[in-house]
């Protein structure tokens, strides 16, 4: 369904053309930017202007084809094709359909972060609150709705929405998304006031991660990378000490800086299959593992040390759920380095670049944006961390 711009005029008192540009999924390694008819809100549902939208290291791995998003021999695909993709967005809301904005609390001009996943509200787990392990498991950008690489998104009746200052940059709002999730991982780690807290790797779910441990204040929050530059950046979100994997044996660092026993807890935010092996070694003897990542390949360890030799907890983390009003607190309190972690922001008609640089191995971004309505700051893609863009 689409709308003409009279009809927008009388819903939102702003012109709202019919059309708008997005990029559409047709497959893996087939995204295009096409013309598409700007959704119409019905009850219930806004529509939002897109100020920014991330992209994810799980936006790249389903561009790439893995196998989580397009299915394998034994797993049914869950990513759809011709869906817009982009689920790490916030925007201003423009439009509404009757009852939208009573029910959000909210007005025409209000800017919305939503939360990824819209959930059923009627499987087992929606029933029992765990509404972000939903069955269905519809998520913008992938499944079911229509993500934010766009320049305009609707918003169903059954998403998740909250309202972040207007005054921030886009790229800075949107980052409420990532640093959601990682503090649901620092919330299921359990961390206490004498733990060593390793987390490995410093790009956005890291950094967030060790901005998240160290609002819980223990012992001391150790980062991993290969790259100075992130390590640096990792001090500057509240990490006390730094190790390069490149050039030390982490494993053996943490055993010394614990009097030999390793670390209480590990929270692998790298997405590489070398770094849950890492964390399994550098564990103490009833340590605690947080797997947080989408992998691209699958990995393979030794489950003897999880059990016969250190009795460890593993456990995952999945989204953001109910770290969304913290999140966009420590961004709006000023409390995490934003210019320094949103290093790059593209117009949409370079989304490709920025799919690129999101997977350029050599560490020259940290954090990739999308404006879709601009504008784009002057030289966003030469601020590079650590190399240069491909």
């Amino acid at each position: 369904m689409t709308t003409t711009s009279t009809e927008a005029e009388e819903t939102t008192g702003t012109q709202v053309p019919s059309t708008m540009r997005a990029v559409v999924v047709h497959g893996p390694e087939d995204y295009r930017l096409e013309e598409r008819p700007v959704p119409v809100p019905g009850p219930g549902e806004l529509l939002l202007r897109t100020d920014a939208v991330g992209v994810c290291a799980s936006d790249l791995k389903c561009y790439h084809g893995a196998e989580k998003f397009w299915g394998g021999e034994h797993k049914p695909a869950w990513a759809e094709r011709n869906r817009i993709p982009g689920h790490e967005f916030v925007g201003t809301v423009v439009a509404a359909g009757a009852g939208a904005l009573e029910v959000r609390g909210v007005v025409l001009g209000d800017r919305l972060a939503c939360e990824q996943i819209v959930p059923c509200n009627d499987c087992l787990y929606c029933e029992r609150g765990g509404y972000w392990m939903c069955e269905p498991h519809d998520m913008f950008g992938f499944k079911g709705f229509d993500g934010a690489m766009a320049e305009y998104v609707l918003v169903p009746e059954r998403a998740l929405t909250h309202v972040v200052a207007g005054g921030l940059p886009g790229q800075f709002a949107a980052f409420s998304e990532p640093l959601s999730c990682a503090l649901h991982a620092v919330e299921r780690a359990n961390i206490k006031f004498e733990d060593t807290v390793v987390i490995a790797g410093a790009g956005p779910i890291g950094l967030s991660a060790i901005a998240g441990a160290r609002q819980k204040n223990p012992l001391r929050v150790i980062a991993l990378d290969m790259v100075e530059e992130k390590l640096e950046l990792a001090k500057a979100c509240g990490a006390d000490i730094t190790i390069n994997i490149s050039q030390d044996d982490a494993v053996a660092k943490v055993r010394e800086l614990t009097g030999g026993y390793g670390a209480d807890v590990y929270i692998e935010a790298t997405g590489h299959p070398s770094a849950v092996q890492q964390g399994l070694n550098l564990l103490r003897k009833f340590g605690r593992f947080i797997e947080y990542s989408v992998f691209k390949d699958k990995v393979s360890v030794d489950w003897s040390i999880i059990s016969d030799d250190k009795e460890l907890d593993v456990l995952g983390a999945h989204l953001g759920p109910h770290c969304w009003p913290a999140a966009i607190k420590l961004i709006e309190d000023g409390k995490l380095p934003m210019e320094q972690i949103c290093t790059h922001q593209f117009p949409l008609e370079r989304f490709q670049d920025a799919l690129d640089l999101v997977g350029d191995s050599s560490g020259g971004s940290v954090k990739v944006s999308i404006l879709p309505n601009g504008p784009v700051p002057a030289d966003s893609a030469n601020n590079l961390v650590g190399g240069d863009a491909a």
